[in-house]
């Protein structure tokens, strides 16, 4: 049972949640949504740009394009993480 259902104790009390219970929960899910986001965006992109001709394997150029995609969007990823974080501080 998570801590935001209600349960049937026996003094009929619901169990109380703390303000930093719902913000960790809230942080999880963020992140949770923000990697689902990142890897589709990242699927797409590097898909349109690497894949030629979809078919059941990739080739080695088309394999090597993906790696280099992938690398980059990571790599271009935590730059501009980077330098957001450096100028809210």
């Amino acid at each position: 049972m998570d801590p935001y259902s209600s349960s049937s104790s026996s003094s009929g009390a619901s169990p109380q949640v703390s303000t930093e219970d719902i913000m960790d929960q809230v942080k999880l899910q963020l992140a949770q949504a923000y990697a689902e986001e990142f890897l589709e965006t990242l699927r797409g992109k590097c898909f349109e740009k690497c894949i030629t001709k979809p078919g059941s394997s990739l080739s080695g150029s088309e394999s090597s394009c993906v790696s280099r995609c992938v690398d980059r969007y990571i790599e271009a990823t935590g730059i501009i993480s980077r330098a957001l974080f450096r100028t809210s501080s």
